[in-house]
């Protein structure tokens, strides 16, 4: 194994890499580094994220650059927002003994104007995400003349997100002389074709096989039905009671709605995904960092390229629809040398899937068997045990207390203390899953009912959500405010706790719909919690919430009672007891089959008619003389049009007068 020193990495850039704990190059970094260091060598990479790519390209990037000439001379592009700063900072730290050299990261959801001001005032490395720095470079302010190094990371992600067009614009506006290094996990035919195209005699890397997964990565599927998947998802959070995680959705509606389930169930968990504005997701992901979460519910673009360590599980909540995504997912654990379990939860219609991703990662799924309670249970009392095996006595700060401790507690024994202890904090999990049915397995016969879930085609769990019944010993409410208020889970929970204060709710299932929202708390506080929440005003909006109606429909009209529910009850009602043969045969026949040809009640002339009757005159009529007039609008009523003469061609006269025309 080769040194940094004998890659040929200057003594500046080695001193600051040895204090981040770099002791031994990585097999990309020795691989890439040389290479890098010399001229006219363009590079095509294929390593897995969390290989030590970064350096790789960084280190010998920094020692290239020419810090007295303050102009752009290298140019890292990349997919996504939180990559770039990651790069960003990354470089930064290597040369933290390099006087004088600036890094700048260029990208959409922050200030353009800061971001001018600094390419303005001279900057020597662009990090940069394509639709921004194109927005630059049309204002004339991003200049790449200059630029004598490329490097695309990530680039399979790139064009999966539609950046072809973006990345061939800023390529042609780069000198033709530079040197270009793509990264990539995996080599698709668009990364063969550009690199072919703007590449020279590149050589290529791989590090392990094309394609290849992690070998640190151990793949574990759970097949279960498609209704069991959140279910089995919360056993195998369970079982894992250390778990540090990203939880892989498909689409955004899923990953909001599995999150708001996860935090309703009391985990520590959020989502991330393109909804949020960029200072939700610095938020999101500064929690996370700080292990203030344990799990992040995220979409594959979301999640791209973001740079958390030690992370133990990848949960795949359904294959994505490409295999290559997969490979991504799985990269995000087993990094730098540590071991690390991408989980995948499927029904037996994404078994083939799971083939296909054997047979591109050259590596088999353990089929796993779904924890039961007891096992779950072990784990949690385990975890437990050892929290309190590692608990920090402070023995000076706790001195003064400890004589009432002991006299409060001298009537319990040894053995009486532990069973409270272990009791007061293990409770919840022991009610949960003694009465908790076993998730079962679904077998090849069962493939018939299996169905697709909802999710996929964007419905998210809507067919849940229409039912609108509470749970036995619960109330369901209406709430007035939805997704598009900002509103959800975590906001409802803080709006009921915040002004709920004299007592502790409980809240049951929350259902999300885009203007308006459902939540069930406890039937004895449904009283207490309409009365208090009607009584709120937030950012001048009243807020409303009553007791929803039952409603197995599909039209989200908000569940509520009213007037015009009960009537399509009631009508339904008797359409249905009319629908019977019995009252069939019974029913009164109309008088249109009885034979009547006019209505039911007294004859009456025609409202003009009795004006010419005297007031004696019932017996006999007054005889009125000539032809009845006619009032129809065809008739003499009709209004004429003014000033308009229509002509009958074929007669030769006018139709007014009767005169003939010429």
């Amino acid at each position: 194994m080769k040194t940094f020193e004998e890659l040929g990495v200057s003594p500046e850039i080695r001193k600051a890499i040895e204090e981040m704990g770099y002791e031994n190059p990585m097999p990309v970094q020795e691989e890439v580094i040389p290479y890098l260091l010399g001229e006219g060598n363009d590079v095509v990479a294929l390593a897995q994220t969390g290989t030590g790519k970064t350096a790789a390209f960084g280190l010998p990037l920094i020692q290239k650059i020419n810090v007295k000439n303050r102009v752009p001379q290298a140019l890292i592009l990349c997919p996504t927002r939180e990559l770039c700063l990651q790069i960003a900072g990354d470089l930064n730290d290597y040369s933290k003994y390099i006087d004088g050299l600036k890094v700048l990261p260029v990208y959409g959801g922050s200030s353009i104007e800061s971001q001018i001001r600094m390419l303005k005032s001279g900057v020597h490395i662009i990090v940069a995400t394509p639709g921004r720095l194109i927005d630059l470079m049309e204002r004339k302010v991003a200049k790449l003349d200059t630029i004598g190094n490329v490097v695309m990371d990530e680039a399979d992600e790139m064009l999966n997100m539609g950046f072809t067009d973006s990345i061939n614009s800023i390529l042609e506006k780069v000198p033709e002389d530079r040197n270009t290094l793509m990264f990539s996990a995996t080599m698709s035919p668009e990364i063969s074709r550009i690199s072919k195209q703007y590449l020279r005699n590149a050589k290529e890397i791989t590090i392990g096989t094309k394609n290849e997964g992690s070998k640190n990565v151990n793949h574990i599927a759970y097949v279960v039905h498609a209704k069991d998947k959140y279910a089995a998802l919360k056993r195998i959070a369970d079982y894992y009671p250390q778990i540090y995680g990203i939880i892989f959705c498909r689409t955004r509606k899923e990953t909001q709605e599995i999150a708001d389930k996860l935090i309703q169930d009391g985990y520590n968990a959020d989502s991330l995904h393109g909804e949020l504005s960029q200072a939700q997701r610095d938020l999101v992901m500064q929690k996370f960092r700080q292990r203030h979460l344990q799990l992040l519910v995220a979409t594959d673009v979301a999640a791209r390229g973001l740079d958390v360590n030690d992370l133990t599980h990848v949960i795949n909540y359904g294959l994505p629809d490409d295999t290559e995504s997969y490979t991504h997912r799985s990269g995000r654990t087993g990094r730098a040398g540590k071991t690390g379990i991408s989980i995948a939860i499927i029904n037996l219609r994404e078994r083939g899937k799971m083939r296909e991703i054997e047979r591109i990662i050259n590596k088999k799924f353990i089929v796993g068997e779904m924890p039961t309670g007891k096992q779950i249970c072990e784990q949690q009392l385990i975890k437990l045990i050892d929290d309190i095996e590692k608990v920090k006595v402070n023995e000076e700060e706790i001195e003064s207390f400890l004589p009432g401790i002991y006299r409060k507690l001298e009537w319990l024994s040894k053995e009486d203390l532990i069973k409270r202890v272990v009791s007061m904090e293990f409770n919840r999990f022991l009610e949960y899953y003694s009465n908790a049915p076993e998730i079962e397995t679904p077998t090849v016969t069962d493939r018939r009912g299996e169905r697709e879930p909802r999710e996929r085609k964007e419905h998210g769990s809507s067919r849940e959500k229409t039912e609108r019944k509470a749970e036995k010993g619960y109330t369901r409410l209406f709430l007035n405010l939805g997704k598009t208020d900002g509103f959800y889970a975590n906001q409802i929970i803080e709006l009921i706790n915040r002004n709920m204060k004299k007592q502790r709710t409980t809240i049951g299932r929350i259902d999300l719909m885009q203007n308006f929202s459902f939540f069930e708390v406890a039937e004895k506080q449904a009283n207490d919690v309409i009365s208090a929440l009607n009584k709120v005003n937030l950012n001048g909006r009243k807020v409303v919430v009553e007791v929803a109606g039952e409603n197995s429909g599909k039209s989200d009209n908000g569940g509520r009672k009213n007037s015009s529910s009960r009537k399509s009850a009631s009508t339904k009602e008797k359409t249905a007891k009319s629908a019977s043969p019995k009252a069939a045969k019974e029913r009164k026949l109309s008088r249109a089959e009885r034979g009547y040809t006019e209505e039911r009640g007294p004859k009456k002339q025609d409202d003009w008619k009795q004006f010419f009757n005297s007031d004696n005159s019932k017996k006999k009529s007054s005889k009125l003389k000539g032809e009845e007039p006619d009032f129809n609008e065809e008739g003499w009523a009709r209004r004429k049009k003014q000033n308009k003469t229509v002509y009958k061609r074929k007669k030769g006269v006018s139709k007014t007068d009767g005169t003939p025309f010429f």
